[in-house]
């Protein structure tokens, strides 16, 4: 079962910048051109004239070219052109950008925009169960989807066990059949797991260190993988098996065999998504080996303490 928890570990500011590169706090800031307090980010975007200036500036697109004054008041809805000018005033900087020319939304203004009108901070949803493609990992039964805050999760109804379960966005239901809608959750939690095993925090793009932990008190799982990041303390933990879909050499013996692990969904892979393929070799330090198994042949595939594969083993390639 593949876990999200941002929960865990959140230290303060201080404490944070402190870890950054093992530098301290001066050091880190000092990287820091400038920075909003978060309270003063929820003030400056509490007010509707302001909220409604970045909506404008993207339907007028102002991600890609300025937009005038003229043009974004007379989009917005403002008793006049001084108490406009202020709110606009109070965004440049860190969510807009004046030029000559106009205005451009910077990137957080988009972020911030995007996230509000395509309902990531503002809808609820909700979806009961249907049929998703592969079979249980513990009993074989056939797994199914739902989505209950914010979260998708497949898993068995037969026995209960979980295969994935991740937050997914609300917009991602409008529009979409639920096997649309389970493509894309494929994708976008598979780009997760493997930003995070290449370092790159999802949620803020920060340094994540990965480390293989021991957890004997998971039902099921003996052994994860824990991302964390060191910039904001996102905690990304996961079955191995997850840590190896971007592995060039995975990737390789599965194509071989007509499987491609880029667009196949990998909660249909045993390996991916439970230990049962996972042996710990080593305890200190810890290391394991898993088999991938793929159209009748395996593939063992060694990983070390810090989540880097260090070896394989496998059937040669088919000849070409």
């Amino acid at each position: 079962m593949s876990q999200f928890d941002r929960s865990g570990g959140v230290a303060s500011d201080g404490e944070r910048a402190d870890r950054i590169d093992g530098t301290d706090g001066a050091a880190a800031a000092a990287r820091t051109k400038s920075r909003i307090p978060p309270a003063e980010v929820f003030a400056v975007l509490g007010n509707e004239t302001r909220v409604e200036v970045l909506h404008a500036l993207l339907e007028l697109g102002g991600d890609e070219s300025p937009v005038s004054f003229t043009e974004l008041f007379e989009r917005v809805d403002a008793t006049d052109s001084a108490n406009f000018s202020y709110h606009l005033d109070q965004l440049t900087g860190h969510f807009v950008r004046r030029r000559e020319e106009g205005y451009e939304l910077r990137a957080p203004g988009r972020k911030v925009v995007s996230s509000i009108f395509t309902g990531t901070l503002t809808e609820r949803a909700q979806l009961g169960f249907f049929p998703a493609e592969g079979s249980c990992h513990a009993c074989g039964g056939d797994l199914h989807g739902w989505y209950v805050d914010d979260t998708l999760a497949i898993g068995c109804t037969d026995c209960g066990a979980i295969q994935v379960s991740y937050p997914f966005p609300a917009g991602a239901l409008d529009g979409r059949s639920t096997d649309d809608l389970l493509e894309a959750f494929h994708h976008y939690v598979r780009h997760h797991y493997c930003l995070a095993a290449d370092g790159v925090c999802p949620e803020c793009t920060g340094t994540v260190e990965t480390d293989l932990v021991r957890t004997p008190d998971e039902e099921g799982q003996a052994v994860a993988v824990e991302h964390v990041c060191r910039r904001c303390s996102y905690d990304l933990r996961s079955t191995v098996g997850l840590l190896l879909l971007d592995d060039p050499d995975v990737l390789r013996f599965c194509a071989d065999r007509g499987v491609d692990l880029s667009s196949t969904p990998f909660w249909e892979f045993d390996w991916c998504v439970s230990d049962a393929a996972t042996t710990v070799v080593s305890e200190d330090p810890l290391r394991v080996r898993l088999t991938v198994a793929c159209a009748g042949d395996e593939m063992r595939v060694g990983v070390d303490e810090s989540g880097r594969v260090v070896e394989t083993d496998g059937p040669e390639r088919d000849a070409t």
